[in-house]
């Protein structure tokens, strides 16, 4: 598996609007995106910083991974999403060397994204989530 670059880092916060203008305010950054993923019961906001982005989510239930993960551990790093190419390629590779993932097959992501998390326990305590960019118009 070879990755292109970092997609994004992932940071959960409690007040999504307050960490929008931490980051417009304090260092500059632009929002270029925002969401509400109702299948992963999350909002976020996409800032950009070159070519990648840092991704701010919040919880929009109380049963979603990333409010449990707020209440476990409390704001911070979330997880790094890696860009690939070939999202079921990847995962699949990853697969076969025993890698141990969340998603035993990609699905849709924000964006028109296709995406594939990898276990925290497999990755020294960091989710990565496999990001494949979709050509304009699919």
């Amino acid at each position: 598996m070879q990755p292109l670059e970092i997609d994004h880092v992932a940071i959960a916060v409690e007040d999504i609007e307050k960490a929008v203008s931490y980051y417009q305010d304090s260092l500059g950054a632009k929002v270029v995106h925002r969401e509400r993923i109702e299948s992963d019961g999350v909002e976020e906001v996409l800032l950009a910083v070159a070519e990648s982005y840092i991704q701010l989510l919040t919880p929009t239930n109380e049963g979603s991974p990333v409010a449990k993960f707020l209440a476990k551990k409390g704001e911070g790093l979330h997880h790094i999403g890696w860009r690939v190419p070939d999202c079921s390629a990847a995962l699949k590779e990853l697969k076969e060397k025993g890698v141990e993932v969340i998603d035993q097959k990609p699905r849709p992501g924000s964006r028109g994204t296709i995406v594939a998390f990898i276990h925290p326990k497999g990755s020294f305590g960091t989710m990565i989530e496999l990001v494949q960019e979709m050509p304009e118009g699919h």
